[in-house]
């Protein structure tokens, strides 16, 4: 099975922007999983999820805007949590449903867990991947030192090898799988050169708002009442092991999963991490 690509326009304060989504699936199908992706990733990260869970659902991976396909925002300030949910929603309405279960890496955790906070929410199951209501310094500090560089290689072989190094923590993945997660995220310019899709200018906020402190938003995940799990990666940065025990101890009372060998975040590439978010969406 392969995913439809489509578009739906959203709006933001400096005016309207198309946001990409693939969608997996049969349209049909009421029950729908939305999974959004990471800082300076894009929605094709979930291919391998996508494809596995499309029996059960309608799955929908958007490329959040200034990411893969989605258009860029004309004033870069507005790339923020806040923009980013406007869009979600903008795209649940588009779906015609009324409720959706999310799967969020990182940023896309944060974002699931802004909308499932919100009263009325129409997060029904929210899976928050090695993300939770602190986020360390350490993994502010390494992020920044490399988002928004816009680094291009000469060949697609040299973007697969700059991936490998940045993303090591993503853990043991086969040469095929480096090079999707790769070939989905880089364009060849007309120069001949490769870079980046995402626009670089995502950094910019990002670091206005880096106080070279933990960031903490605790209220907001008290807030959460619906059914939740939370994966870490074993060797994460960002997500550590006394935050995640208290997730499972406090607001929705996460399910926790760990998942060894892996570091910031596990990419759902194998049978067994899909395994695992598979069972806690299918069950009762």
């Amino acid at each position: 099975m392969t995913a439809k690509q489509q578009t739906v326009q959203c709006l933001s304060p400096s005016g309207l922007h198309r946001m990409s989504y693939y969608e997996w699936g049969a349209r049909d199908n009421p029950r729908v999983l939305v999974c959004v992706h990471g800082l300076t990733r894009n929605g094709r990260d979930f291919d391998a999820l996508a494809e596995a869970l499309s029996g059960h659902y309608r799955v929908i991976c958007p490329d959040v805007v200034g990411r893969g396909q989605s258009a860029h925002l004309r004033d870069p300030s507005a790339y923020a949590i806040p923009q980013y949910v406007a869009d979600m929603v903008t795209l649940i309405a588009r779906l015609n449903v009324d409720s959706v279960h999310w799967l969020g890496t990182s940023m896309g955790g944060l974002i699931g867990m802004a909308l499932a906070a919100q009263e009325g929410t129409p997060v029904r199951k929210l899976v928050l991947n090695d993300v939770g209501p602190l986020v360390t310094v350490e993994s502010l500090r390494r992020i920044a030192a490399y988002v928004g560089n816009d680094p291009d290689w000469a060949s697609i072989d040299e973007a697969v090898a700059y991936v490998r190094q940045v993303s090591a923590p993503f853990g043991p993945l086969t040469d095929a799988q480096w090079y999707h997660l790769t070939e989905s995220s880089v364009v060849q310019r007309p120069d001949g050169r490769w870079a980046f899709r995402y626009d670089p200018r995502i950094a910019e906020p990002f670091r206005a708002a880096f106080a070279d402190k933990d960031i903490e938003l605790w209220p907001l995940y008290q807030a959460i009442s619906c059914p939740t799990l939370v994966v870490r990666g074993g060797e994460s940065d960002l997500l550590t092991p006394d935050t995640w025990q208290r997730m499972g101890e406090c607001g929705p009372r996460a399910q926790l999963a760990e998942i060894s060998g892996v570091g910031h975040a596990p990419m759902f590439q194998s049978d067994a991490q899909i395994a695992i978010v598979r069972d806690f969406l299918l069950s009762a």
